[in-house]
């Protein structure tokens, strides 16, 4: 299994922080980036044997350093998607697809978005997809109506096969919200070549599923636990806040 940290969004809600330097690597606590916590939960996952991080040209040497001093158990290789500006990004679908090219994978993928903050087991989502051997999501129950109206949110069966997906729904009409953990049997990669072939939209990940599960039968892992997605200076100071207590 290859795993691939998605890390080329400019985080232009986090300016000025994130200008010039990557929300992926600001501090949470005593000097340990925001991407470290998500490699150290990759690090427990024995079937993964390398480590894609997609980035773009701005923010390509301060990962290329990180990955260099990281020293890490896994093999880490940084990706530029030649991108400059937020204007002219590819869209984190596009991102994935980019590196499933450049590094032309043919492996089962485990993808999380670099700005995820979470205190679940990544082996207990492995071992579930292990049972499925179908595509899975991670997902909770939330109560937050107006957090539900910001992310990705699904309908599922008692076997948690997915039978509705919505990407940020006006009016959601389901408690379970979807966040940006994902893995992928190799059987579906060329689905991406697809999804985008067709012109479907190639920014947010949740996106993808939309598609997919009216093809393929996907499934929610649902987790018990807490994640966060740092994505404004208040959900920053959030987390770096409970972090440090």
């Amino acid at each position: 299994m290859k795993c691939i940290f998605i890390c080329a969004g400019y985080a232009t809600r986090l300016f000025p922080l994130t200008e010039n330097f990557p929300k992926a690597l600001l501090e949470i606590e005593d000097g340990k980036p925001l991407l470290d916590y998500i490699l150290d939960e990759v690090n427990t996952i024995d079937i993964v044997d390398s480590i894609y991080l997609v980035t773009n040209d701005r923010y390509y040497n301060h990962f290329n350093n990180w990955a260099k001093n990281k020293n890490n158990i896994k093999p880490i290789k940084v990706l530029n998607d030649g991108t400059k500006t937020n204007d002219d990004r590819l869209g984190a679908i596009g991102d994935i697809k980019f590196a499933l090219d450049n590094e032309k994978i043919n492996d089962d993928v485990i993808i999380i978005a670099g700005d995820s903050l979470f205190d679940y087991k990544l082996m207990d989502v492995i071992n579930y997809y292990n049972m499925k051997k179908a595509p899975v999501v991670c997902a909770k129950k939330e109560v937050d109506y107006e957090l539900l109206k910001r992310v990705a949110v699904a309908k599922v069966d008692d076997n948690n096969k997915i039978l509705d997906f919505v990407e940020k729904p006006e009016k959601p009409d389901s408690d379970i919200a979807v966040y940006a953990t994902y893995i992928y049997p190799k059987e579906i990669l060329r689905e991406f070549n697809n999804y985008l072939k067709s012109g479907y939209n190639p920014d947010a990940p949740g996106h993808f599923i939309e598609y997919l599960y009216k093809k393929i039968p996907t499934y929610v892992y649902q987790f018990k636990g807490n994640f966060y997605d740092v994505g404004t200076h208040e959900s920053l100071a959030q987390v770096r806040k409970l972090y440090n207590k």
